[in-house]
């Protein structure tokens, strides 16, 4: 590591930067500075990890974000990202990317042009069976239709009635009824869990959120200090449910009325 001082730019300065995804390329950045990596081969590589301090790789958040943006730009440069972030985008994008678990996999890469040793293979994702089906409610005839109509037609559900009518145990098998998700919405699916830094549902199987009524209002609809993605769109394609409804503050259920 050079003596003295070291002064990394992020630019651009107006742009707000957050999290430790950036560790790997300022390394990256300093080995080309210092002569310990050639910069002329560095230019056909984009870097995501957060790094140790002994140099291991960690996992971020946004990796398979970062994958798309780089596909939708038809870029030629390679993407190389931890290897715990590999399954995410490998499963989604149908190519394994580059994975590093060390600095140094990352230095020989760019010294001697070595690809990091690939990872085992990964169990893929089986279609999942409901595992709360609608079949095991006995009765309640006008309510499962209410649930097979708005399933079929996407619509939005009120169920009332007084405790212990099983609106919950209803609500929770609306999921079953959705189908599979196409691989347009599965990515979309996939890329907002990552963002959010959440691990995704099985690919193809829609999603169902359940916040709990004392859910703030950047938790339902996102944003805050450090913007994340909310309830709302967690949900994307799948079930959003919101259980004791008049628990939830009138400003949350008020905000609601537009995206829905």
């Amino acid at each position: 590591f050079p003596g003295g001082r070291v002064v990394v730019n992020l630019a651009p300065a107006d742009l707000v930067k957050e999290g430790a995804r950036f560790d790997l390329a300022i390394a990256i950045s300093i080995l080309c500075a210092t002569g310990q990596v050639p910069s002329e081969r560095v230019s056909a590589f984009e870097f995501l990890g957060e790094l140790g301090l002994f140099g291991e790789i960690r996992r971020v958040r946004g990796a398979l974000c970062a994958a798309l943006a780089l596909r939708l730009e038809n870029v030629s440069r390679q993407l190389v990202i931890p290897a715990t972030n590999a399954v995410e985008a490998s499963v989604h994008l149908g190519r394994r990317p580059l994975t590093a678990r060390h600095l140094r996999e990352v230095v020989d890469l760019l010294v001697t042009g070595r690809e990091p040793e690939p990872l085992p293979p990964q169990a893929s994702h089986e279609p999942i069976e409901p595992v709360i089906p609608l079949d095991d409610v006995i009765g309640q005839s006008t309510a499962k239709r209410a649930l097979v109509v708005s399933a079929a037609g996407g619509h939005h559900l009120l169920f009332v009635g007084p405790p212990g009518t099983g609106k919950t145990m209803l609500a929770h098998r609306l999921a079953s009824l959705l189908p599979r998700l196409s691989d347009a919405e599965a990515l979309e699916v996939a890329a907002v869990y990552s963002a959010a830094g959440v691990a995704p549902p099985a690919p193809g199987v829609a999603p169902f959120r359940e916040p709990h009524h004392s859910a703030s209002t950047a938790a339902i609809a996102g944003g805050g200090s450090h913007a994340m993605p909310g309830e709302i769109s967690l949900a994307h394609a799948g079930v959003l449910f919101l259980d004791e409804l008049p628990h939830f503050r009138p400003s949350v259920l008020d905000l609601l009325r537009e995206p829905l």
